[in-house]
């Protein structure tokens, strides 16, 4: 099982830059493929980015792309989304998600795909 804490929220002014962390329990986070997700109010959970194991493969969503880089260090047990240029429409709280994953390159973007949730953190960017 996989416990996962998120921070590095906050509220910053567009054009701004955060780096959420996500910190995970756990002696078998290399087995976990990782993905950030973000709840608007009023809106479903959209998927963000995504990144395998290792961190050899990820991806992210077109409206972040360019903006928003996933990451992992995996002998700290961590993974991050640095996020530059935010815009307002990026305001949201955001989930980091772990899946257990027997292979190695895999990316996972639907939400019912993932085994286990943090408890987000709210991310606010003013205009």
């Amino acid at each position: 099982q996989v416990q996962l804490v998120e921070s590095g929220g906050g509220l910053v002014q567009a054009g701004g830059s955060l780096r959420l962390s996500c910190a995970a329990s756990g002696r078998t986070f290399s087995s976990y493929a990782m993905g950030w997700f973000r709840q608007a109010p009023g809106k479903e959970r959209e998927f963000v980015a995504a990144i395998s194991r290792g961190g050899g493969s990820s991806y992210s969503v077109d409206s972040v792309k360019g903006r928003f880089t996933i990451s992992r260090d995996d002998a700290k047990n961590m993974v991050y989304l640095q996020m530059n240029s935010l815009k307002p429409e990026d305001t949201a709280v955001y989930y980091c998600a772990a899946k257990s994953s027997v292979y190695w390159s895999a990316l996972y973007q639907l939400s019912s795909q993932y085994n286990y949730w943090g408890q987000g953190t709210q991310v606010t960017v003013s205009s």
